[in-house]
């Protein structure tokens, strides 16, 4: 391309291949037609989604995949409005995602004009840096600085906004990207080392709890050398599943559910807490430590936020696995006693067995989970709505390789499972994906199935249909005893899966489920499974924890 010819739209493009960008997931605007012009002239995809929504959760998904920061874009103004709530999720949820949007040339930026608001400030809280391209010349050190920002720990979304004007204006002379640096994984302090080594040869009853950061960090080898070495139980958090595999002995499960459950005994007995990852957005570290008297080593790359009940005694800053394994070196094998994790792992198995069992109809909780996890691999992935589904796959769902039970539990976001099983699927193509959502959410964003039959991605959606908001029934079931505008009706699923061109079905029994979740997943297309849900089982799970009132030994 001559040199008199690149326009900012082109040096833009030509940065984003240098980070190594392959995808970029939007809808063109008046303001932005020269960036996707010039992405069609890449090597990068541009895909066409159906609303800007749905771009960010492909572009949250797939970061969240690969660790290397996916792209949205949109146009100015609502466009731009739309790309917020993913980028917002995307952020609280530790996940790299660079957002692009338009905005009103520099030329009408002082004044009132059309489709002008004040993008930068909007994006400011949600984001780790938001700012305005306000000069050609700036671009090879604003995409760098992004990138770096959103790819280094704690990751997170950058935000950038290119005025109409800037994008078509011709590029600097001599601009070019800049080189990409990629930080070295740091080794630990050994004096921070040796205190925390002090505090578990000291514990009688040491636990594990480890979350996102530490899938994040790909430690899940190191962690299991740890807790093997030592014998100490493991916990996980929502966004940690599967960083330990749930069907270790030394597996106690994943903690985060609204009411002490069976894996918060754990951590009732617990003297010690050794924290891998964790971060507290992912749950309140009340629910684990509700005196505040747990001594807690705290394993991250940043040190902790404060919280009265996170006072960490504790703190090793560096490469979460070098930090393990050199705690491991300290310690050595250690013979004194820790909670036994096979009482709170049998009550766990024994639910997902019962429900298993269970052929009401609608279906159990429980069944669908146990028919969802025997229908799917060890490395397929789940992608897990927000809703009262997400409670009962976050706590029953074997889950045994990190990332491959995806779960919202940052922001909570509703609707962010079927635009995030495009971005799975193009992140891991060779990986089945199955949504499990609500029939509440899946109507938010399933415009998204045009988008991935265009692409040729396949991936299975079960909905949980119950024509109402279940989470809040159940919450409201539970502390005002009734619930109130939480009832909807919903339309034919699968006459709806159908007239995309989708495949849809609909369950009539218990028994149905399993071979149709098989069928569907062996399909090379979009299939929508409509599967009726007794939502009943919520209140009976809160009684029969209520009876739990007792430690487990």
């Amino acid at each position: 391309m001559a040199e008199t010819s690149r326009s900012t739209a082109d040096l833009i493009v030509e940065c984003l291949e240098n980070e190594g960008v392959t995808h970029v997931f939007g809808i063109p605007g008046e303001e932005n037609i020269r960036l996707v012009e010039a992405i069609s002239r890449s090597s990068i995809r541009y895909v066409l989604t159906r609303h800007e929504q749905g771009a960010s959760f492909m572009a949250e998904t797939y970061g969240r995949l690969t660790g290397r920061a996916g792209v949205c874009s949109a146009t100015l103004g609502p466009g731009a409005i739309n790309l917020l709530l993913g980028t917002a999720d995307a952020t609280t949820n530790s996940t790299p995602l660079i957002a692009l949007s338009a905005q009103v040339g520099m030329n009408r930026s002082f004044k009132e004009s059309h489709q002008g608001v004040d993008l930068v400030a909007m994006f400011t809280p949600a984001v780790k840096w938001s700012a305005l391209v306000a000069t050609p010349g700036a671009v090879p050190e604003m995409i760098r600085k992004a990138f770096k920002l959103a790819q280094t720990e704690r990751p997170g979304a950058v935000y950038l906004a290119v005025p109409e004007d800037v994008d078509q204006a011709p590029a600097p002379g001599g601009r070019a990207p800049l080189p990409v640096n990629v930080p070295r994984a740091d080794e630990p302090s050994p004096g921070q080392v040796e205190r925390a080594a002090v505090l578990l040869r000291a514990a009688r009853r040491p636990i594990v709890l480890a979350g996102h950061g530490a899938a994040r960090a790909g430690a899940a080898p190191a962690l299991r050398r740890f807790a093997e070495t030592m014998g100490i139980p493991v916990a996980t958090t929502f966004h940690g599943k599967g960083v330990f595999p749930d069907d270790h002995p030394l597996a106690l499960g994943a903690v985060g559910f609204m009411r002490h459950d069976y894996v918060n005994f754990g951590f009732d007995q617990a003297d010690l807490i050794i924290a891998v990852g964790y971060e507290l957005q992912e749950f309140d570290p009340v629910r684990i430590n509700p005196r505040g008297d747990a001594k807690i080593i705290h394993l991250h790359r940043f040190p902790a936020e404060v919280d009265a009940h996170y006072d960490v005694a504790v703190g090793l800053h560096s490469d979460i696995s070098r930090s393990l394994d050199a705690l491991t070196g300290a310690v050595g094998p250690r013979t004194t006693g820790t909670p036994a994790p096979d009482r709170i792992r049998a009550l766990l198995d024994g639910e997902l067995a019962r429900g298993q069992r269970d052929d009401r109809f609608p279906l159990a909780p429980a069944r669908i989970v146990a028919d969802t996890r025997a229908a799917l691999g060890r490395e397929d992935i789940v992608l897990v709505d927000t809703g009262a589904l997400k409670m009962w796959m976050a706590r029953l769902y074997p889950t045994y390789e990190p990332n491959t039970c995806l779960i919202s539990n940052g922001l909570s976001t509703m609707a962010w499972t079927v635009p995030g099983a495009i971005g799975a699927k193009i992140a891991r193509p060779g990986c089945r994906v199955l949504v499990a959502t609500g029939d509440g959410a899946f109507l938010m964003n399933s415009q998204e199935i045009e988008t991935a039959l265009r692409l040729g991605v396949p991936f299975v959606v079960l909905i949980w249909v119950d024509d109402a908001y279940g989470l809040i029934s159940w919450k409201m079931d539970l502390e005002i005893g009734r619930n109130v505008d939480t009832t909807f009706a919903n339309p034919d699923f699968v006459a709806y899966a159908e007239s995309f061109g989708a495949a849809g079905y609909r369950i009539g029994s218990a028994a149905e489920l399993l071979p149709v979740l098989r069928t569907a997943l062996a399909a090379d297309t979009v299939s929508v499974i409509a599967c009726p849900v007794d939502y009943s089982a919520n209140l009976e799970l809160i009684e029969s924890l209520g009876d739990l009132d007792e430690p487990l030994s």
